[in-house]
Formats: structure tokens, sequence, C-alpha cells
């Protein structure tokens, strides 16, 4: 029997393989004994799908299985984002919130993510306890969706409708549309794109219709994946910022009117910024460990509480939930802020981003310039390594024992191990090494004062690690 496990973001498989309406059946009928036993005075779920190929098919799997269980759905109509599910969880009363997505997963995949009531990630702890729930088989009797329709255990929700509402709540969009700047939006063919068409019908709009196959391209908004808008920023020249979102639109991408790709270290930083030096506001900033030392150094700078998690931002939702949280991000483009729940959202900060320029009337440069006068410039660097899964646990092993003392002429001088294996090399220089927790990749990250540094170290790591 297929053993069903959660990996940094949910449960994730190769559609009609792995992910498939036997084995969906199987991890939702572990989520409704959860949720029977863990909230027996408030049985019900949002639910929906994002954009990927059955999606539809395995949300009303899953609606099938929760109503034989005695738990009502509140069920999207067409796909929706993970941020819309989470925003629904809330605005319903939720005990969970259920999507069918791989988020930034190649198109080969889906998933299953569990939203908690307040609106972000479960718990690692309540992950754990569905996994331990899951049976090998199910034998319960599964109503049609039209009976459980019409006799009111599934009922319809307009989740992108409530989604844009908060949006118009929260964001002065006239001073953003009102500013004379100019924006493009790629969704990758993702969850995103009803509502940046809705919001934004004027902006210079990319892959925002229906793909289930993402023109067989991984929805991740990172720079080597969106090549198409980089080149249209670039030949338009009239483009003041580029917003991209991952396949259900938690995760942002942005680009300058250069077309120049601008990473989630600058974002957070943009952020951090933003709120504490413009807005007045205050909170502890969280980041993950494979982020830029230099968030540390400008919450220092500004006199914020910093702490550093794990990868994965379920670990950053636990903080927010219980803390008073400014800003918590990760390198991958999983972004929340104070004023919203907690949970990543590649909208959402993607307007935030947006009305900063707006009303400062600064370029983006021009602001990120701002916090490189408070902490110095710096690049990233990163490579995601496809190799056998010997190799990479031969890679492993020899991380744990130590093994490694030099990466080409660059000397280790310090190792942490929080989650992966970050090796300092002096002189604000470091190289990390991680196993993905949802896919069968190798990362390695870097971290120097300028790109072609920073890519020479990730040069010197792969050489070394794969001789």
């Amino acid at each position: 029997m297929y053993q069903i496990k959660f990996g940094t973001d949910g449960w994730r498989g190769i559609i009609a393989a792995e992910f498939n309406v036997d084995n969906v059946r199987r991890v939702a009928q572990g989520t409704a004994l959860y949720i029977k036993s863990h909230h027996p005075d408030n049985l019900n779920v949002v639910l929906g799908h994002d954009c990927r190929f059955a999606g539809e098919l395995f949300a009303e799997t899953v609606a099938q299985v929760m109503c034989a269980n005695g738990i009502k759905v509140k069920l999207a109509k067409g796909f929706v984002s993970t941020p819309m599910i989470s925003l629904g969880a809330v605005k319903f009363g939720a005990s969970l919130g259920i999507i069918i997505t791989a988020s930034h997963n190649p198109p080969a995949y889906s998933g299953y993510k569990l939203k908690a009531h307040y609106g972000g990630p479960s718990s690692p702890a309540v992950i754990d306890m569905v996994e331990q729930l899951i049976p090998n088989t199910i034998e319960e009797k599964l109503n049609s969706i039209e009976e459980l329709i019409s006799n009111g255990m599934i009922t319809y929700v307009n989740l992108e409708d409530l989604y844009i509402d908060e949006v118009k709540q929260k964001f002065d969009l006239k001073a953003i549309k009102n500013s004379g700047l100019k924006f493009g939006y790629d969704a990758m063919y993702g969850a995103g794109q009803n509502v940046m068409k809705k919001l934004f019908p004027e902006a210079f709009l990319l892959h925002c219709e229906y793909n289930p196959s993402f023109y067989n391209q991984a929805p991740e908004p990172i720079h080597k994946n969106l090549a198409e808008f980089s080149a249209a920023i670039k030949e338009r020249g009239d483009i003041d910022c580029g917003l991209v979102t991952d396949g259900d639109a938690d995760r942002i991408g942005l680009y300058n009117k250069k077309g120049e790709f601008v990473d989630s270290h600058h974002i957070i930083l943009l952020l951090i910024h933003y709120m504490y030096k413009y807005k007045g506001m205050n909170g502890k900033v969280i980041t993950t460990f494979s982020a830029t030392s230099k968030i540390t150094d400008l919450a220092k700078a500004y006199g914020l509480d910093i702490e550093i998690t794990k990868i994965g931002f379920k670990y950053i939702c636990e903080k927010m939930v219980t803390e008073n949280v400014l800003v918590g991000g990760e390198e991958s483009g999983g972004i929340a802020i104070k004023g919203f729940i907690p949970e990543r959202d590649g909208i959402w900060i993607g307007l935030t981003l947006w009305e900063f320029m707006a009303k400062t009337g600064k370029s983006l440069d021009e602001l990120i310039n701002e916090v490189y006068d408070v902490v110095g410039g710096f690049a990233m660097g990163r490579i995601d390594l496809h190799i056998t899964e010997d190799i990479k646990q031969n890679v492993l092993a020899k991380c744990k024992s130590g093994s490694y003392r030099t990466f080409g002429s660059y000397t280790i001088e310090k190792v942490e191990d929080l989650d992966g294996f970050k090796f300092h090399l002096g002189n604000n220089e470091w190289v990390m090494i991680r196993a993905s927790g949802t896919e069968p990749v190798l990362r390695v990250y870097s971290e120097s004062s300028t790109i072609h540094k920073a890519e020479a170290i990730l040069t010197a790591c792969k050489n070394e690690i794969l001789n």
C-alpha cells in the first residue's frame, strides 16, 4: 500500500500514478477522522482546487468523503488560489481548508494542502495526526455530488469575489491606478489569473489563460522559468514593475523596469523597510534558514526582533498565529505580512509593493537602494541538482560527517545544520546544501556581495559534491 506522506507543504504525487482517486479518498478520510476527533463541534470545511488537470475530480472526491463522515463542505466553483481557501476558512469559520494543488511543481503533479481555521498552513503536529489516521482502504459508500448538493451537505461558494472584496478593503487601489505607473503580471497559467484580470485589466497580462499543462513548464516563479515575461518587459520599455505568481498564487516573483529579476530576499527587505520606516508598524521578523543574512541586519538596524526557522512556511505561520509578526518570509517566494491572514500570498505581497511604489513615487530600484543604504548590497545564487537518489544520499552523508573542508578555493569556517547544511566561508559569504522536501532534488544556495561571486561559489560547491 502506497504510504501518503506530507512534505514541507502538503502531499504531492504524479497524477494517475500515486496521486489517484483511491489515494485521494484515503487522505481525505484521514483528514475527516482528524476533524471529527478534534473539531467535533465544527464539522465544516472549505474546499477547492487550482488549475491542474483533474482538479475538479479530486476536489469532488474529497467532498464526497467529507460528507460521508457528516462533514459539510463549502466548495469553490472553478479554480481558486491557495490564499483564497485560507481566507475562506476564516470567513466561513471552517475547521479546515483543503485545496487540491501541487503549487509550483511540474504539471504532471497534483497535491493536497491543509489550511487551519486561522487561515494559514496547518501545523506540523496536525499534519502528523492526519498522516497517522490515513487508512489503507475506504469502505464508506459515497453519494453523488448532485445528491450532496440537494441535501445541503455541499454548498458552492464564490471565494474569488470574497478575496477581491478583501483586496479592495485593504489596498489603496485608486492610488496604484492613478500613480502613472504601468504594471505587468504573469500568472504562469496559474490560479491568480482571474483575480488580476478583474483588478487590473489595464495591466500587461501574460499567461492568464486556462492551461492545465502550464505549457509544459513548472509554474515556479524563478527567473529561468520566466524568460518570456522578462523579454516582454525589456521590449516594451513601459512596465515599471512586473509581478509573477506560481501555480496556486501563494508565491511571488518580481521584475524591475529593466526586466531584471528581483528575488524574494530583496522583497522581504523591501517589505520590512516599507512597513517599519514608512508606515510606522512594528513586530517581529521571521525568515527561514536559506534566506539572506541581510534580513537579520535590517531587523537589527530597525530594532526589530528576528527569528530564523526551518524551511517551510508552516514554521513561520506557527509564529504568526501566536506572536506579533511584521513580516514572515522564505527564500522560495512565500511571504506574509501583518494585517492579513498568516498565509503566504503572491498577489497580496505584489500589491503591497505596487502600493509602496505608488505612494512614494519611487521606482523599485530606488527603493532597493534605500535598503542597501542601511545594510549594503548583496546577491544570492541557487541551483537545483536533479541527481540520483544514491548520489543525493552520499552528498548528505558527507555533509553530516563533516567530510567537506573546502569547496574549490573556498575554505569552510563554520557549519550550521538547522535545516540542511550551511557552510560559512568568511567575508559574509556562505553556501548551503539541502534536499527538497517535495521533489527529488538537491538544492544549493549561496550568498555573496555580487551575483558573479555567488555563482562562482555555487560552481565550486557543485564541482566538489558531484566529483
